[in-house]
């Protein structure tokens, strides 16, 4: 599967071919570069950007059966599924593909690295937004614990394999605000930070103190960050309660 999510784009722009893998499974159909293709695209990305938000099953499909979308050549002969034996691979999320396992973060980076020659990585997108309720209040929103939970989680993940020797440039979280999310419109919450629909007002989630602080002040030295990637040393995220009031806001949060 990952033949197909990643290696299929990137191999042609490191190595200059397809996957072997995907020409076994393909053959003649897919298509081949010429010698000046190969020279023009090989090697001719400067780094990988890594949109990560979890991490799934794949059940074989060539010794096993499968529903029709995942018995095809172009899935790879594999079935994707977010749980085995009726047991998710972990926290649910607004997306339905979408479960907090932060291992997967480790694991996708240490891959990269190993079959890109350590090339420079950026984590472009990196984020969660919870379950939808259909009542939701507006300070539950501000108080986003379990956003904080993710990112602790991801972050102590990627902080290990920087440790042990992949090249991670950067870390962009999604998002810095709530934004409108494609066909799920504004319902669904990646933001740091909140938008009032009426006032366009950017108010901070807890979520927003505890990664300012993460990054700027979470180290016994005050080093930020890079120290705690660099050192391991830990940190709980605890955040004065008085750092998150924003006054007296009503209404409920939903979609328009």
């Amino acid at each position: 599967m990952v033949n197909l999510l990643l290696n299929w784009t990137i191999d042609p722009l490191v190595y200059g071919d397809y996957p072997p893998e995907m020409r076994r499974y393909h053959g003649s159909e897919l298509p081949s570069f010429s010698t000046e293709e190969t020279e023009w695209i090989k090697g001719s990305i400067d780094f990988i950007g890594i949109n990560h938000y979890s991490a799934i099953y794949v059940k074989d499909c060539i010794y096993s059966s499968c529903n029709q979308a995942g018995n095809r050549t172009i899935q790879g002969f594999v079935e994707t599924t977010g749980e085995r034996d009726g047991v998710p691979t972990g926290e649910p999320t607004v997306m339905p593909a979408f479960f907090v396992v932060p291992r997967g973060m480790e694991e996708i980076v240490n891959y990269l690295k190993n079959r890109y020659h350590n090339k420079p990585m950026f984590v472009t997108e990196n984020g969660y937004s919870p379950p939808e309720k259909e009542e939701a209040q507006v300070q539950d929103v501000l108080h986003d614990v379990k956003r904080i939970e993710f990112h602790k989680g991801y972050f102590a993940s990627l902080a290990q394999a920087i440790r042990n020797g992949a090249d991670v440039r950067g870390y962009f979280a999604w998002s810095l605000m709530d934004n409108f999310e494609w066909i799920r419109g504004y319902s669904t919450r990646f933001g740091l930070h909140y938008i009032d629909c009426q006032t366009l007002n950017r108010i901070p989630k807890l979520s927003a103190k505890w990664y300012k602080r993460f990054l700027t002040k979470s180290s016994p030295n005050n080093e930020g960050a890079g120290a705690w990637i660099r050192d391991g040393w830990s940190f709980d995220g605890r955040i004065d309660d008085k750092e998150c009031k924003v006054g007296k806001i009503n209404g409920n949060v939903g979609g328009r």
